[in-house]
This record gives C-alpha cells, sequence and structure tokens, in this order.
C-alpha cells in the first residue's frame, strides 16, 4: 500500500508538472499573439542584461588568467633547463660553479613561489567569484517561469470575472423552457447551484492568483535587491586581482633580478680566471658555415706556401736581393746544421738582407729562420718549432664543439689545438674551410696523412 502510495504521489505531481508546461507555453503563445498581455519590468530586464555582460566578462577573464598561468608554467620548464644546460656546461675547475648551482636553485624556486600564489590569489579568488552565478542565473529563469505562471493565473480569474457577470445576467432572466419545465419551488434552487460554482471556481482562482502572486514578488524582490549588488562589486573585484597579478609579477622580477646579477658576477668572475683564453663571441656556425663543395675556391690564405715567398740558405754568399728571394724554410732534422753553418760564413753586412726578408713572412717562418741561421737551435721552444708539421702556417685554438659529417673533416672539441697547414691543392680549398691536423694527433703520430683534415674556420681562433 504504501508503494502504491507513494507512486500515485508521484505520478501526480508528474501531471501537475505537465500541467504547468502546458499552461505556460500556452501563456507564452497568447503573449506572442497580442492576445494576452504581459507582465513587463524595465528595470529588472536591465539588471539582466548587466548580469549577463559580467558573467561573459568574468568568463574571459578565468581564461585568459589560465592562459597566463599556463605560459607561466611553460616559462619555468624553458628557464630549468636552461639552468640545467649551464650547470652540465659549467666544468668542475671553473671558479663559481657551487654559487651557479646555488643560483639555479633559487630561481627554480622562485618561479615555483611565483606560480603558486598566482593560483592562490588571483585564480581561487576569479574561481570563487564566477561560483555564485550559475546559481543567480538559476533563479533568474526560475523567477522568469513565475512570472508567466503569475500572468496565466491572472488571466484566468480575469476571464472568470466576466464570465460572472454573464452568468448573473442569465440567472436574472430564465428562459422560458426551464419555467415551464420546472416547478417553482425548483427554480430557486436551481439558480443557487448555479451561483455556487460559479462563486467556487472564482475562488480557486483567486487563490491561485495570490499564490502565484506571492512567490513570484518573493523571488523579483531578492533579485532586485542582489542584481545591483553584484554589478557594482566588479569593480573592487577587477581592482583587487589586477593589483595582486601586478604586485606578484613586479616582486618576482625584483628577486629574478637579483639572482641574475649574482650570476652576472659569477660569469665575470670567471672570465678574469680565465682572462688569457677569452671566448670570442661569433656569429651562429649554422648561419655562416660554408657547405663544402657549394663554395667557389677561394685565394689561398695569408701565410700559405703560395703566398710566403720561398727562402734558400747557401753555402756562398750571394747578392742581398738574391738571397732573399731563393732561401726555403728547412724542413728536417738534418738541414739545421748545414744552415747554421751557412749562417757563420755570412758576411755581416748580410744580416741585414736577411732581417728585411724575414718581415714579410708569417711569424712562425721569421722564428724558425732567425732561430736556423743564427745557430741557436735549442731543446725547448726551438725544437718544438722545428717538429712542426710540413708547411706549419699558424696555430688555432676551437672555440666550440664541431661534429665532423664527413671522412675527410677534423672532429673538434672547444679548446682543442690545430696547427694548420695549406692544401695539397690550393683550388680544393672551400671558402671559410682550413686544412689542419690537431697538435695533440700530430704529437702522438707525426703522420699527416692519417691525422689530418679540414675544419669551419669560424669555429675556432687564431692564437699563433
Amino acid at each position: 500500500m504504501a508503494e502504491m502510495g507513494s507512486k500515485g504521489v508521484t505520478a501526480g505531481k508528474i501531471a501537475s508538472n505537465v500541467q504547468k508546461k502546458l499552461t505556460r507555453a500556452q501563456e507564452k503563445v497568447l503573449q506572442k499573439l497580442g492576445k494576452a498581455d504581459e507582465t513587463k519590468d524595465e528595470q529588472f530586464e536591465q539588471c539582466v542584461q548587466n548580469f549577463n555582460k559580467q558573467l561573459t566578462e568574468g568568463t574571459r577573464l578565468q581564461k585568459d588568467l589560465r592562459t597566463y598561468l599556463a605560459s607561466v608554467k611553460a616559462m619555468h620548464e624553458a628557464s630549468k633547463k636552461l639552468n640545467e644546460c649551464l650547470q652540465e656546461v659549467y666544468e668542475p675547475d671553473w671558479p663559481g660553479r657551487d654559487e651557479a648551482s646555488k643560483i639555479a636553485e633559487n630561481n627554480d624556486l622562485l618561479w615555483m613561489d611565483y606560480h603558486q600564489k598566482l593560483v592562490d590569489q588571483a585564480l581561487l579568488t576569479m574561481d570563487t567569484y564566477l561560483g555564485q552565478f550559475p546559481d543567480i542565473k538559476s533563479r533568474i529563469a526560475k523567477r522568469g517561469r513565475k512570472l508567466v505562471d503569475y500572468d496565466s493565473a491572472r488571466h484566468h480569474y480575469e476571464s472568470l470575472q466576466t464570465a460572472k457577470k454573464k452568468d448573473e445576467a442569465k440567472i436574472a432572466k430564465p428562459v422560458s423552457l426551464l419555467e415551464k419545465a420546472a416547478p417553482q419551488w425548483c427554480q430557486g434552487k436551481l439558480q443557487a447551484h448555479l451561483v455556487a460554482q460559479t462563486n467556487l471556481l472564482r475562488n480557486q482562482a483567486e487563490e491561485e492568483l495570490i499564490k502565484a502572486q506571492k512567490v513570484f514578488e518573493e523571488m523579483n524582490v531578492d533579485l532586485q535587491e542582489e542584481l545591483p549588488s553584484l554589478w557594482n562589486s566588479r569593480v573592487g573585484f577587477y581592482v583587487n586581482t589586477f593589483q595582486s597579478i601586478a604586485g606578484l609579477e613586479e616582486n618576482f622580477h625584483k628577486e629574478m633580478s637579483k639572482l641574475n646579477q649574482n650570476l652576472n658576477d659569477v660569469l665575470i668572475s670567471l672570465e678574469k680566471q680565465h682572462g688569457s683564453n677569452t671566448f670570442t663571441v661569433k656569429a651562429q656556425p649554422s648561419d655562416n658555415v660554408p657547405a663544402k663543395g657549394n663554395k667557389s675556391p677561394s685565394p689561398p690564405p695569408d701565410g700559405s706556401p703560395a703566398a710566403t715567398p720561398e727562402i734558400r740558405v747557401n753555402h756562398e754568399p750571394e747578392p742581398a736581393g738574391a738571397a732573399t728571394a731563393g732561401a726555403t724554410l728547412p724542413k728536417s732534422p738534418s738541414q739545421p746544421a748545414e744552415a747554421s753553418e751557412a749562417a757563420g760564413a755570412q758576411e755581416p753586412g748580410e744580416t741585414t738582407t736577411s732581417e728585411a726578408a724575414s718581415s714579410s713572412l708569417p711569424a712562425v717562418v721569421v722564428e724558425t729562420f732567425s732561430a736556423t741561421v743564427n745557430g741557436t737551435v735549442e731543446s725547448g721552444s726551438g725544437a718544438g718549432r722545428l717538429d712542426l708539421p710540413p708547411g706549419f702556417m699558424f696555430k688555432v685554438q676551437a672555440q666550440h664543439d664541431y661534429t665532423a659529417t664527413d671522412t675527410d673533416e677534423l672532429q673538434l672539441k672547444a679548446g682543442d689545438v690545430v696547427l694548420v697547414i695549406p692544401f695539397q691543392n690550393p683550388e680544393e680549398q672551400d671558402e671559410g674551410w682550413l686544412m689542419g691536423v690537431k697538435e695533440s694527433d700530430w704529437n702522438q703520430h707525426k703522420e699527416l696523412e692519417k691525422c689530418r683534415g679540414v675544419f669551419p674556420e669560424n669555429f675556432t681562433e687564431r692564437v699563433q
């Protein structure tokens, strides 16, 4: 029995809701056709327009704030990876390594703190602010439905009032057939019944009108007070939100500026400690290194054999001009002794001629020649000069790592010293490329054919 009762209540409620929807739909149709008047409240409609505008602006602000937070998160990740790269390239023996590591940790913590404060002081506040809109929006919609119910009840009551007047006219003048069919004593009861039925319908309609009006006015009064207050609150909310964001960003950049200044001081200290190995900043290698084989051949660089006068030392004295033009650089350990004897037999006047000739030569050629002709070859630096590969022109030091892409290229690491030698065929030299052998390979193997290779010039810097 309880279940049947429950089902009966549920069925009755569903039937009531369906009847309400039908009545509202009928009322709206009559209002649109102009057959029924509609209650209007222009002040409330303006409040609803402001509410919809405020909701649209708040939703957009929330979306843009989430985008901003995502950007902060992305910048945090990028900054973290950049600092990790710095830690990897910072060699253990460089000064300031611990300070650089500490700065990187503080940098990471600063980004995390900035992001969290933005979430707490801006995003969560934004979510709370927008959290009140769905309930108010639902109440506005419900208020609209109750207004239709009120209009429908009002129209129903008015129609009964009009019908009452017509019925009273009919009751006052009974039809002749009724008078003839019913006795005189029965006509009074019939009139009383019709009056009572009409009064009952009118009383029910009046009660429904009063109830619908009360429900509508309660909701209307609450919204009339709440909507303007909500609209005015937007100013203070926007001020607080953007002040919080601006203040957090300002403090973040101040702290970040201090960390950047500390990192700059560490790097300046590193530069001072390694002043003799200053790294020159060059253009990006990918933009300047020409592709081998895609460039037209360029003239041999200064200091190559094609641009260096030949020097030949003879046992017999020669005229000054001839001695200058015909000398050649010794290439084997057996030649310095002969060169020394020739230098010993040289006339005093020929010294000036040799010096004049040496002024037009690269530094390494002049130094080697001077040490030979003066008979001062020693086992120290002079011996090292004579142990250089044939045709040696000058030394360079790699400033960047270079990965060889072909079998005829040198694999370089930053700091490698390369002994530059001329191309066997100058026409094979591409613009921007040099031929050489790494000093470590030459000192170990002394085999030019196995060790030499080409490399991009702008990855290196001349040191001698």
